[in-house]
């Protein structure tokens, strides 16, 4: 444990932060999991939706650096191959 003000100060700021990427982390995960099960289904309807609240998710994890820039390009452009696919 620290001892110094700071460092304590310091401790409290990263596990604030780290139960907040933690909670947009475990967000991500739900809607690729809802992703996957429309994409089994092939039901573009729901599929559209999904996508993009998952591109939406991915992009502001992004803006606020819980997730890397090319990790979020990645998995978007294999997300929109997947769905070119389909349709």
């Amino acid at each position: 444990m620290p001892t110094k003000r700071s460092a304590k100060k310091a401790l409290r700021q990263t596990e604030k932060r780290t139960r907040v990427n933690q909670a947009i982390k475990a967000n991500i995960k739900d809607l690729e999991k809802k992703l996957v099960k429309e994409i089994t289904a092939k039901n573009m309807a729901g599929l559209k939706s999904n996508a993009s609240s998952l591109v939406q998710a991915w992009d502001k994890a992004v803006k606020n650096n819980v997730i890397p820039k090319n990790s979020a390009a990645r998995k978007k452009s294999r997300l929109q191959k997947i769905i070119n696919k389909i349709s």
